[in-house]
This record gives C-alpha cells, sequence and structure tokens, in this order.
C-alpha cells in the first residue's frame, strides 16, 4: 500500500494551472519562473565547467568555493558572519534543504508551527517526519504576525517553526517588529526555525531583508535557505544553501546525504562564480523586475482590478472581491485559462484550513507584451464572471 501521506496528495496547483495554459495555449502568469533566460556569463561558466571541469561527485557538503561564496555573499549583503567550513551546505534546490532540515529536526510527536499561506511541500515533509502541524492563518491585505495568533499555536510541545520571508504567496516582507516577535516566541518555547529565504534577494525598495537569525537569541537555533534559481533567475538550476550553526549542520548534512548526496558540479561552480562576480545583477535585477511589476499593476488597476502592494517576489495579488468579482479565486482561474487563456494561481491553494478565498497571484517576470495581454484576457474573464454571476 502507497504511504498515505503522499498518496492523497492532488496533483499540485502549480502543476495543474501550468497543464491547461500548455495544452490551452493560454498565457501563463501561474508558475514563478521568468521570461529571461538569466544572467549569461553565469550560464556560460556552467557550460564551461561541463567540457572543462570536474565531473564525478563533488564533495556532499558542496564544492568548497561554493561554500565559501555563498558565506561572502551574506557577510557583504547581510552582514553575517558564517564559516562557511562549518555552517553552509549546498542542496539540490531549497526544496530540497527544506526536506532535509525538516526530516533532520522533526522528532515523532513534536509540534511545528507553520504559517499560511504557505508553500506545498511543507505540510507533506512535516508529516512524514512525524510532527503535527499547528497552522497560523495570515490574512490580506497586510498578513502581519501578533501576538495572539503565536500565543495560539505555540505549546510546550512546539520543537520547530517554518517561516517563508518574504513571503510567497503575499509577496510582502515581513516588518521587524512581527519577525522580533516570532523570535521570542521561538527563544521561550526553545525552538528551532527554518526559515526559507529563497526570495530575499528579489525585494523593491525601501523595503530591506532582514533574516531571523540575526535577532537575539537566534543564532544558534535558526536554519536559513537560499535558492541560487532564485537569485539569478536560474530556476530550473535547483541549487539551494543551508546556513546553521554548526550543531545544526551537522545533523541536517545526515539527511541531505540521504535525498540527493550531492548537486551538479558545474551547477555549482557557475554558481560561485555568479555570487563573487555579480554585484550588479543584485540591483539591476530587482529594478527590472520593480518596472514589471509597476507595468501589471497599473494595467490592472487600468481594467478596474484591486491590487494588493508587491514588496517582494515575482507575484501581484488581486483582491477579486474588491474588484468586484464574487467567484471564489479557484474557479475564476478555472475560467480565465479554460475560457480566455490566461493562467494564474488562487490563493486559497497555499491554506490547508480555513483559507482565503479571494485572491488571485500572478507572476510579473515576464515579457511586457505577455503581461499586456494578460491584462486584457482577465478583463475578459472579469466580464464573463460577472455576466454568470
Amino acid at each position: 500500500m502507497p504511504n498515505p501521506i503522499f498518496a492523497s496528495l492532488p496533483t499540485t496547483i502549480f502543476e495543474e494551472m501550468s497543464g491547461l495554459a500548455r495544452e490551452t495555449g493560454a498565457i501563463n502568469l501561474g508558475q514563478g519562473f521568468p521570461d529571461d533566460p538569466g544572467p549569461e556569463p553565469i550560464r556560460r561558466k556552467a557550460a564551461e565547467a561541463v567540457l572543462d571541469g570536474y565531473n564525478q561527485y563533488p564533495p556532499m557538503a558542496g564544492l568548497p568555493q561554493l561554500r565559501e561564496a555563498v558565506a561572502g555573499h551574506y557577510a557583504r549583503t547581510q552582514g553575517l558572519d558564517l564559516d562557511w567550513r562549518s555552517e553552509v551546505t549546498i542542496t539540490s534546490g531549497a526544496t530540497e534543504a527544506l526536506a532535509a532540515s525538516l526530516l533532520a529536526l522533526i522528532r515523532p510527536g513534536d509540534e511545528v508551527v507553520l504559517f499560511q499561506p504557505l508553500y506545498d511541500s511543507y505540510l507533506p515533509i512535516v508529516r512524514l517526519a512525524g510532527g503535527t502541524p499547528r497552522l497560523a492563518r495570515l490574512s490580506p491585505p497586510h498578513w502581519r504576525i501578533d501576538r495572539a495568533m503565536l500565543e495560539a499555536v505555540f505549546t510546550e510541545r512546539t520543537r520547530v517553526v517554518v517561516l517563508n520571508s518574504p513571503l510567497n504567496p503575499a509577496a510582502v516582507v515581513l516588518p521587524e517588529a512581527d519577525l522580533a516577535l516570532l523570535a521570542e516566541f521561538c527563544v521561550a518555547h526553545g525552538a528551532v526555525a527554518v526559515c526559507d529565504e529563497v526570495w530575499e534577494q528579489v525585494i523593491y525598495a525601501p523595503h530591506v531583508h532582514r533574516s531571523l537569525l540575526t535577532f537575539p537569541g537566534m543564532r544558534e537555533r535558526t536554519v536559513k535557505i537560499g535558492s541560487a534559481g532564485k537569485m539569478f533567475g536560474l530556476t530550473g538550476w535547483k541549487v539551494g544553501f543551508i546556513s546553521a550553526a554548526p550543531p545544526l549542520t551537522r545533523v541536517i548534512a545526515k539527511a541531505h546525504q540521504f535525498l540527493t548526496f550531492t548537486t551538479p558540479p558545474n551547477l555549482q561552480t557557475a554558481v560561485a562564480w555568479g555570487l563573487e562576480n555579480s554585484g550588479d545583477w543584485f540591483e539591476t535585477m530587482p529594478a527590472t523586475l520593480a518596472r514589471s511589476r509597476d507595468r501589471l499593476e497599473a494595467a490592472l488597476r487600468a481594467e478596474g482590478f484591486a491590487t494588493l502592494p508587491s514588496q517582494g517576489t515575482y507575484f501581484l495579488n488581486i483582491d477579486l472581491k474588491a474588484s468586484g468579482i464574487e467567484e471564489a479565486d479557484r474557479d475564476f482561474c478555472l475560467r480565465a485559462v479554460k475560457t480566455v487563456g490566461v493562467a494564474a494561481i488562487p490563493v486559497s491553494a497555499f491554506y490547508e484550513q480555513d483559507p482565503v478565498s479571494h485572491i488571485l497571484r500572478l507572476c510579473f517576470s515576464k515579457a511586457d507584451e505577455t503581461l499586456d495581454e494578460g491584462v486584457r484576457r482577465l478583463a475578459k474573464a472579469r466580464d464573463l464572471a460577472r455576466a454568470a454571476g
């Protein structure tokens, strides 16, 4: 008999909507990948490393030059003091990093605090490790953490907290006050925080990313997870980073070695080069994306859609209810992709309990003409929804 944790899972909303987009030839504003191919010099380094470099097993923890480059990047950009030898591990993407971290840190019966909306890999891995999820619910338009919320989910059995910041799909950068409050609860309950920070470089001024790892009492109890795919817009490369204090790193590495063991050496080589030689990218990339965000937002508002602020990530959200659309987000998404040819993601898919069902997530890391046509089609879908309602 199959494992019920996985056998009962539906097809992910990303695969469902992208599959429908492929079948119908729709514009895909759903799944979060850019139209741009990524920095050419980094891609060229990867190609050169395949032809001229080492193609056998690299070290389990990752190539030393990449681990050192990760520590250097975080020192320059976030003021972190990481020992690359004992505190940095390279994984096959951030999803594998999350799996290794959760499998290594959760014991059967432990309670794990998570925040909805959440990335869909979190819950199956928590349950596979024997953990019991305790779900806090964030709500639009501000998606804030507060004391009453944390008091409702933290107990004497809380051992792990999973935090996504910047938050996908909400597209917000959590305020320092919220992070400080969460750090207070982690310390008081002796909990380890597993921080999914893959969007840390995709942030728009004046907002600034701060890792939970930097708050008082959190240096020894935080696992920080980053993603080269998100940093460089190379989502298919699946190169992730885990940064944590040595005791945490040692146990997580033991889980990592039996998941993927290692990651292609040519990609590690190219990412190491990129982190050390692409300082301008981390300035131009967010500025370019911000222009796309602003273009999409202006076009949506001109059509009468109500949008929520996008402070980071590739995403901008529409408030369907505030836009005069009574249809639930999933129903509207199915209508849009099947009848007018544009795919989006219903934010209700990021909830297991008590979902917010009137928010639609759009990806704006696309060409201008794709965004413009996507808005025109969404307006048609809105008109059809109103007529049907």
